[in-house]
């Protein structure tokens, strides 16, 4: 309908009439049957309110404080927001309409309301939950938790807890490079090479290649010189001449592919690009340059996607037996034998006193596969003499020892074997408190967070059908 012209007669008659209309509502709501029938209205919600509060109180008299409080967040004028999570009670049809007549009672302003499948399944059990983010009058936030509880169950923050960033997918390891540097020729007065400006220069040189690297590039080739050469070859017979007698059975098997397939010979050092590719043929583990001694978390978390972060710098010459931090002496003819071995690749996650300085028996001998101990000559020795004290292996002890980075361990920790270890390690992760459990999906090469009946479902689908594999295999072999 078009608007009548301002100045036409029809105009001032529609005016006219508008102006009449309004003073009759005006009239209407000053009446007073109205104002008593808006009084009751208030008085109603007033009592209503008071109601809800005591009963409130009466449902927790002795509570402390609600917990849930504390996640309230963003006060202003006296008003708390709130983002909660709950579940209709399987006994009370219209739950979400029961909660919702307890945030009118509390005049709680909505901001977001919605469904979304139930996080915590129950038998018989509703299958969504309802998330509610709300503002509500900080000094009525305990009475209205109180009666949300009254009509729905399972009444929670979905605030979720603060864990440390950690990778996801393989290529994320492109941002675990942090390193420890308190062993750093540049830094630390004891290092061989602090005072070798050519030493020095040469480790920033290939450390370049560590900063430069990307998940997915080849790992960059280096040109050792004949000094390096020199100590590698050193280094690699002494070991070597060791290896017979104090090495673990699975060690040497391994050795001696590296030695077939993978460059290791004394004049030779070789080429992370090459063991690498041997690994993952071997057991699926990749190596990825890195330019000093990495921090812990960065170093687990590496593992997790079957990722050894290896050193490509060789010791100063004038220590060819000992290295303050990693250099390829110690990854190459430590840590890489052993992680070609596929029981041991599974069970190489707890450090220091296993991976770095562990013992095992062997034929009813102790024999080290440690990397500590198997890429230093005079550990090597030590470990397996009488001096230092030596205990079975429980990971519960282990993982509260003192170590020693300065000078040989007095205490090392053997196990009955690779098995045993790795069954024991297991339970001892069993009992790490975490708001969650993780799983490494191989095919996506990916960190698959369980943090839901669905996430865990998905990963089942995977586990059965490896399962029917193995069963159609059996039943075909007769």
């Amino acid at each position: 309908m078009p608007t009548p012209d301002a100045t036409t007669p029809q105009a001032k008659g529609f005016r006219r009439a508008v102006s009449e209309l309004d003073a009759k509502q005006a009239e209407a709501i000053m009446s007073p049957r109205f104002i008593g029938r808006r009084q009751s209205l208030i008085e109603d919600a007033r009592k209503e309110r008071e109601a809800a509060v005591a009963a409130a109180a009466a449902a927790a008299p002795s509570e402390p404080g609600d917990p849930l409080e504390a996640v309230a967040f963003e006060e202003k004028e006296g008003k708390a927001v709130l983002n909660l999570l709950f579940s209709p009670r399987a006994t009370k049809p219209s739950a979400l309409s029961r909660a919702v007549k307890v945030f009118e009672t509390f005049e709680a302003k909505i901001h977001h309301l919605e469904t979304r499948p139930a996080q915590r399944l129950r038998a018989g059990g509703p299958h969504l939950e309802y998330f509610v983010r709300l503002e509500v009058p900080r000094g009525d936030l305990a009475a209205l938790l109180s009666g949300v509880r009254q009509v729905s169950e399972d009444v929670r923050s979905p605030a979720e807890p603060k864990v440390p960033w950690f990778p996801r997918k393989v290529s994320e390891l492109d941002k675990c490079h942090h390193l420890v540097t308190k062993f750093d020729p540049d830094l630390d007065l004891d290092h061989p090479g602090f005072s070798d400006q050519v030493y020095r220069q040469r480790r920033k040189l290939i450390a370049e290649i560590a900063f430069q690297y990307r998940h997915g590039d080849p790992i960059p080739r280096v040109e050792y010189t004949a000094e390096e050469i020199a100590t590698w070859k050193e280094v690699y017979t002494t070991l070597k001449g060791l290896y017979a007698t104090h090495a673990c059975g699975e060690h040497l098997e391994a050795f001696a592919l590296l030695e077939r397939f993978s460059g290791y010979r004394e004049d030779n050092i070789p080429q992370l690009e090459d063991v690498s590719r041997f690994l993952k043929e071997r057991t699926g583990f990749q190596l990825r340059p890195v330019a000093g001694l990495l921090s812990a978390r960065d170093f687990l978390a590496s593992l997790a996607f079957r990722v050894f972060q290896c050193t490509q710098y060789i010791r100063h010459a004038s220590s060819p037996m000992h290295s303050p931090e990693p250099d390829c002496c110690h990854e190459l003819l430590g840590h890489v034998p052993m992680l070609a071995d596929r029981t041991f690749a599974q069970f190489s996650q707890l450090y220091w006193f296993t991976v770095e300085f562990g013992l095992c028996k062997q034929n009813g001998e102790v024999k080290a596969y440690g990397a500590g101990l198997l890429s230093s000559y005079g550990e090597l020795l030590h470990c397996l003499s009488e001096e230092p004290e030596i205990r079975a292996f429980d990971p519960e002890a282990a993982a509260v020892q003192p170590y020693q980075d300065q000078t040989y361990q007095s205490v090392y920790f053997v196990s009955e074997s690779f098995s045993d270890a790795k069954d024991k390690l297991r339970s001892y992760a069993s009992r790490i408190q975490r708001p969650f459990s993780v799983k490494f999906d191989p095919y996506t090469l990916a960190i698959d967070v369980l943090d839901s009946p669905q996430a865990v479902r998905r990963s089942l689908e995977g586990v059965q059908d490896e399962l029917d594999t193995l069963a159609h295999a059996l039943s075909a072999i007769g």
